[in-house]
């Protein structure tokens, strides 16, 4: 006989499970890592769209003066949002009657739900890792507006979070753009040096370097006689990790990495945040019974809503070494 309670169980089990899955996206995935130890993943709770607040112009009051001067106090407006649409995601847990059935028994119905919800974190995870990458063109523009978004191949043109590169300087990432046969074990750090001083204003620069297999090997392939430092922070989480500067330099290539080839982001992390929905990260799209309307299941919905956004485009850059 099978164990009555099975709706109870499934909605139960994934219920409990949301917090950590949401946790493990994180700590699996190099950037987000990143994000969470600066304070930049941050939730929102509401509205049409995630607005993305940031500072555009200096304040034009300021200025030198002396003794009596009069002194400019006119409004001046500096402050504005980029807007995001809410992506969203979803993986469906699904359990047959029969599997019902033939899984009698709460302990064995557990092992089932917790196969299969194994999956489903690796599912979810991959698909919010690999959206991190993305162009936010995906599935038919359902997708996150990842990197290639926000640190795109051409950052003179093209709206991104609602602003025109093309008007806005301010909006436009750095590139270095190198042929395959530029980029070599002699010539990679003085490219990112200079990839790197384009990025830098006072105490603002990269923290953050995500490169792909083939950028990875020629910049490791450069250090090949100097000593190497890791970074514990990031290297204590399983990634492998190298410094530029004093950025983390990490791996996302190797088995399934997501980092475009041929590519190393220079990524400041003050400017970058990963915006989830307060009520749905990673969680059951609803606690309560689901059954198919035309089939013998039941199924839970575990699922994600938010984006990446950016604050400060001009303070990122991009390594590629594709150019024609």
């Amino acid at each position: 006989m099978a164990f009555p309670n099975i709706s109870d169980i499934l909605a139960t089990t994934i219920e409990s499970r949301t917090r950590q899955i949401a946790d493990n996206v994180t700590k699996n995935n190099v950037l987000l890592m990143k994000l969470e130890s600066k304070g930049k993943i941050k939730p929102f709770s509401g509205g049409t769209k995630i607005l993305q607040e940031l500072s555009f112009a200096e304040n034009s009051n300021g200025g030198w003066y002396s003794g009596y001067d009069i002194l400019p106090v006119g409004v001046s407006d500096v402050i504005s949002a980029a807007e995001f649409n809410i992506k969203q995601a979803a993986v469906p847990v699904v359990i047959s009657g029969l599997e019902m059935l033939q899984n009698a028994g709460r302990e064995k119905m557990i092992d089932l739900l917790d196969a299969r919800l194994s999956v489903a974190e690796s599912t979810i995870a991959n698909l919010i890792s690999g959206g991190l990458y993305s162009d936010g063109t995906g599935s038919g523009g359902k997708e996150i507006d990842g990197l290639d978004a926000a640190v795109p191949l051409d950052p003179t043109t093209g709206v991104y979070g609602g602003i025109d590169r093309a008007t806005f300087p301010f909006w436009q990432n750095q590139f270095s753009d190198n042929t395959a046969a530029q980029v070599t074990a002699t010539t990679i750090q003085g490219l990112w040096n200079d990839l790197w001083a384009s990025q830098v204003r006072g105490t603002d620069r990269p923290d953050l370097i995500v490169a792909d297999n083939t950028v990875w090997s020629i910049y490791m392939e450069s250090l090949q006689a100097l000593q190497r430092f890791a970074s514990p922070e990031v290297g204590n989480l399983g990634f492998p990790t190298l410094k530029f500067m004093d950025a983390d330099v990490a791996l996302d290539g190797g088995i399934g990495g997501f980092c475009p080839a041929g590519t190393a982001f220079f990524l400041n992390c003050d400017y970058i945040h990963y915006r989830p929905h307060s009520q749905r990260n990673m969680v059951p799209l609803s606690p309560n019974r689901r059954y198919s309307t035309n089939q013998d299941a039941e199924v839970q919905i575990l699922a994600w809503a938010g984006n990446l956004t950016t604050s400060g485009a001009q303070f990122q850059g991009r390594f590629d070494a594709n150019g024609a």
